[in-house]
């Protein structure tokens, strides 16, 4: 079957290891299925994979792609939740929770095998290119804003970044939920962009706000780390999913943190049940993933260098024919 996949680990040139080509269909596993692909969404963690972040060397060649939506064995439509692992359904004992191609074959293939525990039911309401966005970015996304970010309708949010799938997806579920967004950028169309998907109003990074928000979602790092913190009221909470800046910030503010009380949370992915109420949020409200591009497997290596240079706002999507 056709596939885009890690042949290498290259840290600084991470698109020198990334092939297109035939790789063996997966086989038969007890507890596991068979989904055959019809789309799939690129994540920063494919990049991260292709540098050896998450990925061994000895697990090479390795199919990249974490998320997907396509047919099962039975003929449904369905959505992956691709943390596996996470409640032990299809794995050995003891076997730690991971994302998909950490340790298994991904997504960016014809066919995909995970654990049948893995597979949801894509609503009807939505495409496959639209599912298909849903379970990594726009999860954690949602997990970061409704499970630990704390916020109710009315509260007041920054999101830094916007562009980012994971930002862009947060401006979107907060704006449906009654939240007051505020996003910044550093590239002025994607300010605007963010405000027509619902933002109050998109700044420079850095800019001071008109107001302190109840949270920020954090997924730049050492960048922003800095803006992040001040921006927050007394009490407020900055929820971080990712670093893409880098993990070490000049300035940690730890005085502003303990003194104003504020709160630093972790978030990685979310749960299947998770994913199974962004699903339901979105098929109910009308809330559909902000698509950039879609492009042909064949052309993954496109989108591959697109998500490199940082040029998307939204996901960029591969179809299988």
């Amino acid at each position: 079957m056709f596939a885009a996949y890690a042949a290498r680990i290259d840290r600084d040139q991470p698109l020198d290891g990334l092939e297109l080509g035939e790789r063996p269909a997966p086989g038969a596993r007890p507890g596991w299925t068979t989904v055959r692909v019809k789309a799939a969404s690129l994540n920063h963690h494919d990049l991260w994979s292709l540098r050896g972040v998450g990925l061994a060397e000895d697990k090479l060649p390795m199919i990249l792609g974490c998320d997907a939506a396509g047919i099962d064995e039975d003929g449904n439509e369905v959505v992956l939740h691709s943390v596996i692992g996470q409640s032990g359904h299809g794995v050995g004992p003891g076997e730690p929770r991971s994302i998909l191609t950490e340790r298994y074959q991904g997504t960016f293939a014809e066919l995909v095998t995970v654990p049948s525990w893995n597979v949801l039911p894509k609503p009807r309401e939505l495409t496959f290119e639209q599912a298909a966005c849903l379970p990594t970015a726009w999860l954690t996304a949602y997990r970061m804003l409704f499970t630990n970010a704390g916020v109710r309708p009315g509260d007041s949010v920054l999101v830094q970044g916007a562009g980012g799938g994971v930002a862009t997806a947060a401006i979107v579920l907060g704006k449906a939920a009654g939240l007051r967004m505020y996003a910044t950028s550093r590239d002025e169309a994607k300010r605007e962009r963010a405000v027509e998907l619902g933002a109050v109003e998109a700044y420079e990074p850095g800019a001071r706000l008109p107001r302190r928000v109840d949270a920020v979602i954090e997924t730049v790092g050492a960048a922003t780390w800095s803006h992040s913190v001040k921006s927050l009221r007394p009490g407020g909470t900055v929820v971080i999913s990712g670093a893409t800046s880098g993990d070490r910030p000049s300035h940690a503010e730890l005085t502003r943190i303990f003194f104003l009380e504020l709160k630093v949370v972790g978030s990685t992915m979310g749960s299947k049940d998770e994913l199974e109420d962004l699903l339901s949020f979105c098929a109910a409200t009308g809330v559909r993933p902000v698509i950039d591009g879609t492009l042909p497997l064949d052309r993954a290596r496109e989108g591959f260098e697109r998500l490199a240079a940082g040029e998307l706002f939204g996901k960029i999507v591969l179809t299988t024919s």
